[in-house]
């Protein structure tokens, strides 16, 4: 049960890491796409949403393929791999529960909308890897010392 609950928190907490570093991407592409304003969007909220969601799944794909084997432990491609994954699997949901109302045909805004969630989302599980890493390398000393 310990351990359920540590995953858990981890998930969250990598959710939510990966909706902040999401957000201001959105903001970014929102000044692009929108640089008259004229769209009535929340661009925080466009990238923090998915971002949450790739985070949470690429935790639970994670877990259930790599079993007891941490985040800090996934060879860098691998967790590419599987955040890439999670980006196709939130990248698609969009357009399973709703309608397109863009002018775009919807095969270019689902390459869109796919392609840079998977993009993103291969990019923050190879930082999420690297920083677990470079948690770990940190605490090894303290808790060696400590045992």
């Amino acid at each position: 049960m310990k351990e359920a609950l540590r995953r858990i928190r981890g998930a969250l907490g990598t959710g939510l890491a990966w909706a902040v570093v999401w957000a201001p991407v959105a903001v970014l592409a929102g000044l692009i796409a929108d640089a008259d304003g004229s769209m009535d969007e929340m661009w925080p909220a466009i990238g923090a949403y998915p971002g949450f969601l790739s985070g949470m799944v690429f935790s639970a794909l994670v877990a259930i393929a790599e079993g007891r084997r941490g985040l800090g432990e996934l060879v860098l491609s691998r967790a590419a791999g599987w955040g890439a994954a999670a980006g196709v699997l939130v990248g698609v949901l969009p357009f399973t529960i709703g309608e397109s109302t863009s002018k775009l045909p919807l095969w270019q805004l689902a390459a869109i909308v796919i392609g840079s969630f998977t993009l993103l989302s291969a990019l923050s599980a190879v930082g999420s890897a690297m920083l677990a890493r470079y948690a770990a390398r940190r605490q090894a000393p303290a808790g060696a010392a400590q045992g």
